[in-house]
């Protein structure tokens, strides 16, 4: 959010609602006086009429919504104070029978007045885009999965035997063509064929842009962070961060547990107090991947896998890895913000992390480094495994280049002095 400056006064208070293909605006002063009658600007014609008639006297509330950012990106220069609210809280404050676009305006310059809009953060530009390119992908997967189901539909449909080593790998496609289809049901197959191949390039090709952006700054120095932690992946790992942003506007783990939507509800009333299922409430792809994190964790790693067994004996397992889950979280909160090693891995393990992350990027990605140097250069950000060339892991000794190797690429991990 912009303020003005103390000498500039904000005189009207504006509201604007966004439709799909135009933008209702409306204003009051704080006698709650229109000053602006609420008028309907179409989309096209909406940065050319803003720069006309908002001046930086102006505060303006913005109900969050699918292209808010566009819109927030035009007026955000032109006024003196800008919030973006949260869609859902703002019907809840102000639920009515009545519903039109005059009354929702008028409602959102009243909680402005009132000092009550339930803001939301503005996300930069490079968190809206990584958010942007995740969704995307996300989408892309579900269109891959529907694919997917129907090929197995076929197969259900024809009781055939599947086989070995799946439906839809690149050696297994020529069984397809071994099948008696009629004509119309094999034309039908060979079209999900190849949506599916063209589908899971597109993925690889997404992928790939993640594992490039995951060694860029601004998402390097904190993926070396949760790179480390068992259960998290690249693509896990970026989703993290995309839906986090900036890790220093949580002050407390709670705040991030509530932003993910896992902390527990509760039923407080009279003398009845009880616990609800999780809230929900918050960024789902941030839900999503640290409940991914956590049964990943759990099958991989024995402090996890641990607590997971002591978790199960006294609630159902989908529970016990919603509470892994929620934990994790609080450890990524405490490693993001103090800038430390996971505490439950000696350094070889550390190491192979950072060596599966190498093994995810191309040589693009990896910007001239060699996948032991990469490796290193985790280590060595990580300020561990200084003295550390070889591991073994899965019974396979595994280099890791030396660290004057690795400080010769790098001169600015050396230490001052």
């Amino acid at each position: 959010m912009n303020s003005p400056p103390e000498s500039i006064p904000i005189v009207r208070y504006i509201g604007i609602d966004i439709h799909k293909y135009y933008v209702m605006v409306g204003g009051q002063n704080r006698s709650r006086k229109w000053v602006l009658r609420p008028c309907r600007i179409q989309i096209n014609r909406f940065r050319d009429w803003v720069e006309k008639n908002f001046h930086p006297t102006d505060a303006v509330v913005i109900e969050a919504t699918g292209s808010v950012w566009d819109i927030h990106d035009i007026v955000q220069p032109l006024v003196g104070k800008i919030l973006v609210a949260n869609a859902r809280k703002i019907r809840q404050i102000a639920e009515a029978k009545v519903k039109t676009d005059k009354k929702d305006i008028e409602r959102m310059i009243n909680q402005l007045l009132s000092g009550v809009v339930p803001e939301v953060w503005v996300p930069p530009v490079h968190v809206r885009e990584l958010r942007s390119l995740i969704s995307f992908r996300w989408r892309l997967n579900k269109q891959l999965t529907m694919s997917k189901n129907r090929l197995h539909s076929v197969v259900q449909r024809f009781n055939l035997d599947l086989p070995d080593g799946g439906l839809l790998t690149d050696q297994n496609r020529s069984w397809w063509e071994k099948q008696e289809f009629s004509d119309l049901t094999r034309f039908e197959v060979e079209q999900e064929l190849e949506i599916v191949a063209q589908l899971e390039e597109k993925k690889d090709a997404i992928d790939q842009k993640l594992a490039e952006l995951s060694n860029t700054e601004p998402w390097a120095s904190d993926m070396v962070f949760l790179m480390q932690i068992p259960g998290m992946g690249l693509i896990l790992s970026m989703v993290v961060l995309s839906a986090i942003g900036d890790i220093t506007r949580f002050p407390h783990p709670k705040n991030l547990i509530s932003y993910a939507g896992i902390s527990a509800g509760v039923h407080t009333s009279g003398e009845t107090n009880r616990s609800k299922p999780i809230t929900k409430e918050g960024r789902k792809e941030l839900r999503w991947a640290m409940v991914e994190a956590a049964w990943a964790a759990i099958r991989s790693d024995s402090y996890w896998k641990a607590q997971f067994k002591r978790l199960e004996k006294r609630m159902h397992k989908n529970k016990a890895a919603v509470a892994i889950a929620r934990r994790m979280l609080v450890s990524i909160w405490h490693i993001l913000i103090k800038r430390e090693p996971y505490h439950h891995f000696d350094e070889e393990t550390i190491a192979y992390k950072m060596l599966i992350w190498s093994w995810a990027m191309d040589e693009a990605a990896l910007k001239g480094m060699t996948r032991q140097q990469f490796a290193k250069y985790g280590l060595l950000r990580l300020g561990v495994g200084e003295d550390l060339e070889r591991i073994e892991r899965n019974g396979k000794p595994r280099r890791i280049a030396p660290t004057e190797e690795v400080l010769a690429m790098k001169p600015e991990l050396e230490p001052p002095g």
